[in-house]
């Protein structure tokens, strides 16, 4: 399927390794020039070369995407916004009698108020042009919260909440603007073994026990590949999507067990 995408330029968050990568190289594949960022600068530029590779323009913007200062870069780099795929490294697992206020405002701020502001500089643009895609990277966690990731399903419940009302604004919908979630359940990630780690400490095992018994509650009986996450971002980016907005697609191998 030609996704009707190519030579459109998408800006992808924290796009250098895992699921914003993943994402980045399927956009790349469809012929979407780049606009990347992330912190670490050699595996950005590591991640830049691979993805002009595919053929495509890629630009690089080094930076924590929560800082006001990067976010006009990435802007800026970006000759028009056609699709923004919104990304953060999710806060540290714990427990909440650990957390101070300041945590919990770095979580929010990360994980809710940055994709918020770029979404607002994004939007109204995609709307006059009659074209625009936003994916928001959350959580499974949103739907079905981890005990030790309550920072997560705090700030991502209220990106969530507010993509809910936004999305249905006839101004963006009905010009061709949507705004959907991705909610990643168990990939096999840098953070999902940071999350393993935590657990195996926390219950006095091993990683390796910890991991088996999470995979093994997996109907798919195994967790999450990147690129599966890349491939299904690209089609919701895609010009066959337009009918589809405001809507929080999981992907967790069949984990969430409920009907709704």
């Amino acid at each position: 399927m030609d996704l009707g995408i190519s030579g459109r330029w998408a800006i992808v968050c924290a796009a250098s390794k895992g699921l914003g990568l993943a994402c980045a190289r399927a956009l790349a594949k469809e012929g979407v020039n780049l606009v990347i960022n992330a912190r670490g600068e050699e595996a950005l530029q590591v991640a830049a070369t691979e993805l002009r590779n595919l053929g495509v323009e890629v630009r690089t913007v080094i930076g924590d995407i929560s800082d006001a200062s990067v976010r006009e870069q990435v802007l800026a780099a970006c000759p028009q916004v056609d699709i923004l795929v919104n990304n953060a490294g999710g806060p540290p697992p714990g427990d909440f009698r650990d957390w101070q206020r300041e945590d919990w405002l770095k979580a929010l701020d990360a994980n809710m108020l940055t994709p918020i502001e770029l979404i607002k500089a994004c939007v109204d643009g995609m709307a006059e042009r009659g074209f625009g895609r936003v994916v928001n990277i959350t959580s499974g966690a949103v739907k079905a919260p981890i005990d030790v990731l309550g920072l997560s399903n705090g700030a991502r419940s209220g990106l969530t909440g507010f993509i809910a009302g936004l999305a249905r604004q006839s101004r963006l919908a009905g010009h061709n603007v949507t705004i959907n979630n991705l909610l990643p359940g168990p990939f096999e990630t840098e953070r999902l073994n940071k999350t393993l780690s935590v657990a195996a400490d926390a219950n006095g095992t091993s990683v390796e026990a910890v991991s088996e018994k999470r995979r093994k509650h997996v109907p798919a009986q195994r967790f999450g590949q990147p690129d599966e996450f890349g491939a299904y971002c690209a089609f919701i980016c895609s010009a066959q999507a337009g009918f589809l907005t405001g809507q929080n697609l999981l992907l967790d191998g069949g984990s969430y067990p409920g009907t709704f």
